[in-house]
C-alpha cells in the first residue's frame, strides 16, 4: 500500500479560485497534518501547471435539496470549471431529498447543474440513506443500474460503494475488484464516513471494520464520504487519507467537535464543494465555499509501493 505524505498550501486567494504553491510540512509519528504559517504575501500562481494525463474532478455530497444553497454551489462549480476544467463530478450520496418524482430530478439535480450537464460533464453517484435505490437507473447518475460499481479515468480507478447495506456480496465484489486493480490511484467513495468528528453522527465504526481492512490490504489511497453536513479532512488513518464533503446543499453549523484527535481541517459555517487533480505522484485539492472562498487546500503526495521499495533496498532482504 502506498503511504501518503502531505504538502499543505501556504497561501490562499482572497478574491476567488486560486491554486497556490505548497510547502512541505514536518510529520509527527502519528502522521498528523499541521497548518502552515500565514502567508507573507498573496499567492501569485492562479493555476498550477497541469501534469500530462492528470485527472481532474469535483466532489459534492448531500446535494439534492432543490434549495437556493444547492443552486449557489452549482453556480460556483461552473465558475471554478472555467479556470480548473474538471472532467467529471463524484456525488457522495443523498442525491435527492424527499419526493423523487421526475420533476424532482429536474429541480434537485438537472437545473442546479445544468451548465455542467450541457458541457457534457459526467456525474457519478453513490447512494445515500435518503436515496431510493432506484436512483441507480437514472441515467445521468451513471450507475448503470448497480448499487455499487467501479470506473476508471486515466491512471485512477474509482470504487463506488453502497454504504447503506454492506452485505457479503458487496464485500466479495469489492475485494475482487481491488485485487484486480493495478491502477496508480485507487479512490473509494460512498455515503457514510468511516471517521468523523461530527456530533450528530460521528464515525461509522461497524462499516469501518468491514471495509477498511480491504482498503489497507489493496492500497486504497483516498476515501471520500458525505452524510455529515460539513467538510472535514481527517488526519491520515493507517496510511489512508479520508475526506468528508457532505455540505454541498445541507449544512449543520458548528457540528464539528473541535480539538478532537481526527480533524486536520474542518469547515462547518457555510456550504462547500471540493476540486481535485490526480497527477503521477500527487493529488492536489481545494475546498471552496458557495461564495467561492477557499477554505482548505493542499497536495497529497504518495510514496513508493512498500513492496517495490523493499525490492530495491538490499537491506530489507
Amino acid at each position: 500500500m502506498r503511504l501518503p505524505h502531505l504538502l499543505f498550501a501556504a497561501a490562499l486567494s482572497i478574491s476567488g479560485f486560486t491554486w497556490v504553491a505548497a510547502t512541505p510540512l514536518g510529520q509527527s509519528t502519528s502522521r498528523a497534518v499541521q497548518r502552515a504559517a500565514p502567508p507573507q504575501a498573496p499567492a501569485s500562481q492562479v493555476m498550477p501547471p497541469r501534469e500530462k494525463d492528470s485527472v481532474r474532478f469535483a466532489i459534492i455530497g448531500d446535494t439534492g435539496t432543490g434549495t437556493s444553497s444547492q443552486y449557489e454551489v452549482g453556480t460556483q462549480l461552473t465558475k471554478a470549471r472555467q479556470t480548473f476544467p474538471f472532467e467529471f463530478v463524484i456525488m457522495l450520496g443523498d442525491n435527492i431529498y424527499g419526493s423523487e418524482r421526475p420533476q424532482d430530478f429536474v429541480n434537485k439535480f438537472e437545473k442546479p447543474y445544468q451548465a455542467l450537464l450541457d458541457a457534457k460533464v459526467l456525474f457519478y453517484a453513490a447512494l445515500g440513506n435518503h436515496d431510493d435505490p432506484t436512483q441507480r437507473f437514472y441515467k445521468p447518475f451513471n450507475m448503470n443500474g448497480e448499487r455499487y460499481y467501479t470506473f476508471s479515468k486515466g491512471s485512477a480507478r474509482f470504487f463506488v460503494l453502497d454504504s447503506n447495506y454492506m452485505d457479503q456480496a458487496q464485500i466479495k465484489w469489492l475485494e475482487e475488484q481491488l485485487s484486480r486493480s493495478n491502477d496508480r490511484w485507487k479512490i473509494a467513495y460512498f455515503h457514510h464516513p468511516l471517521y468523523s468528528s461530527g456530533e450528530k453522527h460521528g464515525s461509522e465504526v461497524d462499516l469501518r471494520t468491514q471495509v477498511e481492512p480491504l482498503f489497507m490490504k489493496y492500497g486504497v489511497d483516498v476515501v471520500f464520504a458525505g452524510h455529515e453536513h460539513f467538510y472535514e479532512r481527517i488526519k491520515p488513518q493507517n496510511g489512508i487519507y479520508y475526506f468528508i464533503e457532505g455540505g454541498s446543499a445541507k449544512l449543520r453549523k458548528g457540528d464539528i467537535r473541535r480539538g478532537g484527535p481526527l480533524t486536520a481541517s474542518g469547515y462547518d459555517t457555510d456550504f462547500s464543494f471540493m476540486l481535485a487533480e490526480l497527477g503521477k505522484d500527487t493529488m492536489q485539492f481545494q475546498v471552496l465555499s458557495r461564495g467561492g472562498k477557499p477554505v482548505d487546500s493542499g497536495t497529497l503526495r504518495l510514496a513508493e509501493e512498500p513492496a517495490k521499495a523493499a525490492e530495491s533496498n538490499p537491506a530489507s532482504r
